[in-house]
């Protein structure tokens, strides 16, 4: 992309990299740098310039020139520390039996630059080194590496086309200090592969590349790092410099600062942190933090799902999850608003109706810019967005902005292509989804109160007629799990599209992804705990007999008890996570508890009534060593060589930021008794009980093959068209003309004009000539 100033991806590889990330930090102010702690280095640093990455990593070497060397990621037990939950501001400590080293990080406030205090202390005659691997523009294969010099200072250089980075390095009275330097390939000539064949520094290149380069260089025992980044080399070496001239501790008071004074800004109305135990409380206050985090500056209002890639010490990906999720965007978009940060929420919805596709729907994924990175349809992704149009409202703080016409075009095409999505909310599987439907539901019933006359009456109209037939879509009886469990039915993970014409396609084999080896489970047998949406949305009662029994069912197969406390799998047979051995997930794998899904968990037990403190502590419990929640935590038995040990993260996305949310939530939810993020019309419209409208909606892929007498037939098409149609094998045969009904035409066979009909025949005819070519035929009922 062309676009100035968006935070940038990663694009890591195993040389240096890991996958498991302690602590994230920005700035804020004018600086837009990110950065990433993984084992005790920096692996990670995003900038402002274009969707793509800027560093792999930067790291550290330990060595005395005669043969000793140790690389710091490599060693075990990093300590981290945060003197302050609401400040991103790590300070580490690395132990080995000859030295310490010990790192503070920073993000210049004021500039693009990375601050690294570093301090050696130990033997006599170590020295520290710094390995770089910079990753500039689009091609990682066409930077290059310099060592240069820049007004006087030696420096490390890199660059591609108008993308540079720079090192610098001050010693503790202010001199520049950085001392022997080497640029080289990477896994060829780079300094790690120096000291890998020779012990010690042996190599000097001065310049390297195009290609995939690395920098490094020797270090004083003391002093002070400076990463900076610029339209240029030379601009970001100036950067740089200029922050070090400033000196580090500067940068962090006025870092601290800017946070306390971001925290300070927030109404809180119920003040959650202070009716919070301790444990609690300052992961509370450290996901604040970490929402705030992902927050880009460029456009206001994009997060990213994660400043991680999952797997990343295995992984080449381009994107990871330093992309753009609405459905992610708006999960932190709720915990912002309970947070009383209504700005940064109402900079998500302007950010959310920039990047709306021409037919109304969001893309899967993309950029921060609005450049598409995935292309699947999830009609949850276009649903959310309403809802946090309407949470705006409801907390009146969504001020003047203009939502209807980004309203009308979602819901638009919400009743246009559902209630089948084409990608569940774990970007799967097609079908009908209980989590998808209840957020398309609600989505209508909210976005109902933005729209007027025949278009809100359409939206209503789709919100209850779904809302009747969840049952009938996904919900199973008679099938070897609701045996297995005792109980007389269970909501299922995903339905086949076709169960819109078909009652028994939950027999059909649902495919699993993620797996070497399908287990070729039928529908029915497969199981979420998506159903739960239903209960927090207020489409059903948390003690109504089916959730009851589905909440059975899914406790029994995809709760697993840890260490930290109990966790959820998403469905029983993912393969979404490492494989039995520890080995990190490469395509294929088996699904891990998601710390997100005991937040869930914890959102009925609020609306069942029950304490939700059990599962916040599970929560807390599951963080990583910075205090960050993980996408994921190992459920299995220990296996030390890839640290992976119960009830604590695996190598998955960590932070998950929608976990975070769904944490901030959960505590809100706690505290208020009802989950804060209920939709307010749809509560008020349902009360969870299931509507039953009178009527049945036909669409070209939604054909019901039945009518109950005394029930309207409602045809909603696109498209202006006429009914052509007749009763009891075309007999008093007339025509319907259609409506406009805002969001869709609709034409209704109405109760009377069916009153004494056994079957309905018709056919259509387009209002602009033509007719389908097709006729259609539906049954009337009169038994129960």
């Amino acid at each position: 992309m062309r676009t100035i100033r968006a935070p940038v991806a990663l694009w890591r590889r195993p040389v240096w990299s890991t996958g498991r990330k302690d602590c994230v930090g920005t700035a804020l102010g004018r600086s837009r740098l990110w950065f990433t702690i993984g084992h005790g280095i920096v692996t990670e640093v995003f900038y402002p310039r274009i969707d793509i990455p800027q560093i792999r990593d930067l790291g550290f070497l330990i060595a005395d020139g005669r043969g000793f060397w140790q690389e710091i990621k490599a060693l075990p037990d990093c300590v981290l520390e945060l003197e302050d939950a609401h400040v991103p501001l790590p300070h580490l400590r690395h132990h080995h039996e000859r030295f310490e080293f010990t790192l503070h990080v920073c993000a210049d406030p004021d500039r693009d630059v990375l601050l690294i205090d570093f301090a050696l202390t130990g033997n006599a005659g170590l020295r520290p080194y710094l390995l770089c691997a910079p990753r500039l523009g689009e091609d990682a294969h066409a930077n290059r590496a310099w060592v240069g010099a820049w007004e006087g200072r030696r420096v490390l250089w890199a660059e591609q086309g108008p993308f540079g980075l720079a090192i610098h390095c001050r010693d503790a009275d202010g001199y520049a200090a950085l001392d022997t330097c080497s640029v080289g390939e990477v896994g060829a000539s780079d300094l790690w592969q120096d000291f890998h064949l020779n012990g010690r520094m042996t190599w000097g290149y001065t310049e390297a590349g195009p290609g995939q380069v690395a920098l490094g260089g020797a270090l004083p025992p003391r002093g002070t790092l400076a990463l900076g980044l610029g339209s240029s080399k030379e601009a970001a070496a100036t950067n740089a410099w200029s922050a070090l001239a400033e000196g580090f501790p500067r940068a962090a008071r006025e870092y601290t600062a800017r946070w306390h004074a971001w925290h300070a800004a927030r109404v809180c109305p119920q003040d959650i942190g202070a009716r919070l135990p301790s444990d609690i409380a300052e992961l509370y206050a450290r996901s604040a933090t970490v929402i705030k985090v992902h927050e880009d500056h460029t456009f206001p209002g994009a997060l990213v799902a994660s400043l991680s890639v999952p797997w990343g010490e295995t992984s080449d990906t381009l994107g990871g999850y330093h992309l753009v999720w609405s459905r992610d965007l708006v999960e932190s978009a709720g915990a912002l608003l309970a947070l009383g940060a209504h700005k940064e929420a109402r900079q998500i919805l302007a950010y959310l109706i920039g990047t709306q596709q021409a037919d109304g729907h969001w893309l899967q994924n993309q950029w921060l810019g609005g450049k598409p990175f995935w292309n699947g349809v999830q009609l949850d992704e276009a649903g959310f967005p309403v809802l946090l149009a309407s949470a705006l409202k409801a907390h009146g703080a969504l001020g003047d902005m203009a939502v209807t016409d980004m309203v009308f075009r979602a819901l638009s095409f919400i009743v246009c292509e559902g209630p089948v999505t084409a990608q569940d909310r774990w970007e799967e599987d097609a079908g009908i989804n209980a989590f998808t439907l209840a957020v398309m539901i609600a989505a209508l019933v909210e976005g109902a109160a933005f729209l007027d006359g025949r278009a809100q009456a359409c939206a209503l109209m789709f919100a209850d007629y779904w809302n009747a037939r969840i049952e009938a879509w996904t919900y199973a009886v008679g099938d070897p799990l609701s045996q297995q469990f005792q109980v007389p039915g269970h909501y299922i993970r995903v339905a086949p599209p076709d169960i819109l014409t078909d009652r028994d396609a939950d027999r059909e084999v649902l495919p699993i992804k993620n797996r070497a080896n399908d287990p070729q489970l039928a529908a029915c047998c497969q199981v979420s705990n998506d159903f739960l949406q239903l209960v927090r949305y207020g489409l059903r009662d948390a003690h109504d007999p089916r959730i009851l029994a589905s909440v059975a069912v899914m406790d029994g197969l995809l709760k697993t008890e840890t260490p930290s406390g109990p966790v959820w799998h998403r469905y029983n047979g993912d393969g979404y996570g490492e494989h039995a051995d520890g080995r990190p997930f490469d395509g294929t794998g088996i699904g891990r508890g998601w710390p997100l899904l005991t937040g869930e968990r914890g959102h009925y037990a609020i609306a069942a009534g029950e304490d939700a403190l059990p599962y916040l502590r599970a929560m807390a419990a599951m963080t990583g060593q910075g205090g960050l929640l993980p996408e994921q935590v190992w459920d299995s038995a220990p296996i030390p060589e890839y640290d992976l040990t119960p009830g604590h993260p695996s190598g998955s996305a960590m932070p998950l930021v929608w976990a975070h949310g769904e944490f901030v939530k959960l505590c809100h939810s706690h505290v208020l008794g009802v989950p804060v993020d209920r939709p307010v019309a749809t509560w008020r419209r349902y009360r969870g009980v299931r509507p039953t409208p009178g009527f049945c909606i036909w669409q070209f892929h939604q054909r019901p093959q039945y009518l109950r007498v005394g029930e309207e037939l409602r045809i909603a098409l696109a498209a202006p068209f006429t009914v052509h149609w007749g009763q009891d094998g075309w007999q008093a045969v007339r025509d319907t003309p259609s409506e406009d009904w805002g969001l869709l035409h609709v034409a209704i066979l109405t109760r009377e004009a069916l009153r004494t009909a056994n079957t309905v025949q018709f056919t259509l005819r387009w209002q602009t000539g033509g007719w389908v070519g097709q006729d259609f035929h539906i049954d009337i009922r009169r038994g129960p």
